[in-house]
Parts: C-alpha cells; structure tokens; sequence
C-alpha cells in the first residue's frame, strides 16, 4: 500500500500561493503534485489548487510528464486581464509494486529520496543562479540570480520539464518554501524522525521553515510518499 502525506502554510505575504493534491486510482496507483505560484497576482491563490488537482489527476494515469503539461496548457495564454497565473511544479507517479517512482518538475520545486540512511535530492533547479553555478561562476554572484526562473509551468514544454526516477522507498516533493527555509542537516533529522508516518512527516516539514531577517517567510508546502 502506498501511504501518503500532505500539508501547506500560509506565508507572511497575503494569500497562499502554493498548492498541492494527491489523487488514488482505483488500483492504488498515486499521482501527487506540488505546485508553488509565482508571485501573488490576482489569480495566483485560485489557479493554483486547480493546476495541483489537474496535475495529480492526469500523473496518475498517464504520468507526470502529462500531468505537468495538461495543467501548463491551462495557464499558457495570459488571459483577458494579461494577468494569469503562473507557477513551478513538481509531479510524481508512484504504481503499486514498481521499484521506481518517476517524478517530472519545472523551475525549482524539489523531489527528495530517502533511502533510509540518507536523504537524496533528485531535482536540480530551473534558475539562472543555478545555471552560472554549474558554470563555475563565483557563489556570491550566482547566488543574487537564485530567483530569477529559467522556465515555468506556463511555458512548459517536453524540453523544458525534467524527469528523475527514484527507487527509495520514501520521496518528499516541496515547494522553495519548505526546502529554502530549512537547512539540509534539519531536513534529513525531520525525515529520519518522521520516516514512518507520512502525515507527520509533512507537518513536520511545513512547520520548520524559517523565517527570513526581513520577516518574510514564504507559503510552504509539502508531500510525502511512503511506498
């Protein structure tokens, strides 16, 4: 049986932006999806549970490459207003009695494996910081473009969403508030802590981000599967 976990909270800045949603087939196959909206536009708070739901729902039938793509198609056009949301994701499919959960994102929402010694993380960020650091371009300097996105789930396309696959037993998605806010030695504690029970695992993580020296913390939001 595949157990799973969810929990968001709300950040210091107006609404929550964030959404997630796991979604059982008839035969126990889960699909689940972490979906973070940029910024807090007019529609940012009511798309995003949507694009979460159609992500969930299409991952658990046909994989979180489709979930990730139908959910972008219903934000693709800006809209009448020039104002429709947008967000980066993190889409995951795991079936019953498969060795390999596969996980497919967009911009820089996490997927982590826990193999039960060791936390692993298995997305690489969408940024342009990420980008120059992987150029050798200096820390101090790369680290000042960490927000500026390369991509998005607007302008997603087979390219431009990645794919891991991941055979640990127990995988974390989260979205940049959760795993921005909690240093990685407090993550694998949590994990560790919480391996057993999905639920708590969740609320362990949401509850222990931090907030900034500017008083800003943002929405956090997090989903464990336990296979």
């Amino acid at each position: 049986m595949i157990r799973t976990g969810i929990a968001t909270r709300e950040g210091t800045a107006m609404d929550n932006a964030d959404a997630a949603k796991v979604y059982r087939l008839a035969d126990g196959t889960v699909g689940a999806a972490v979906v973070d909206g940029i910024g807090h536009g007019p529609h940012t708070s009511a798309t995003a549970p949507l694009l979460a739901e159609t992500a969930a729902r299409i991952s658990a039938r046909r994989g979180p490459l489709a979930g990730l793509l139908t959910a972008s198609e219903l934000i693709a056009d800006p809209g009448a207003d020039g104002a429709e949301a947008d967000a980066v994701a993190v889409a995951a499919r795991a079936i019953p009695d498969d060795d390999v959960l596969v996980v497919n994102w967009t911009g820089d929402a996490h997927a982590y494996g826990w193999n039960g010694t060791r936390l692993n993380l298995y997305t690489d960020d969408h940024t342009v910081g990420a980008q120059l650091r992987a150029n050798g371009v200096a820390l101090e300097i790369s680290r000042q473009h960490d927000n500026w996105l390369r991509t998005s789930l607007a302008r997603a396309s087979i390219g431009t969403v990645y794919t891991a696959g991941i055979r640990d037993r127990l995988v974390v998605l989260t979205s940049d508030g959760a795993h921005d806010q909690i240093p990685p030695e407090e993550m694998a504690a949590l994990v560790r802590r919480h391996a057993d029970d999905p639920q708590a695992l969740a609320d362990a993580i949401v509850g222990a981000a931090r907030t900034g020296r500017d008083g800003y913390r943002d929405d956090a939001t997090a989903i464990v599967i336990h296979r």
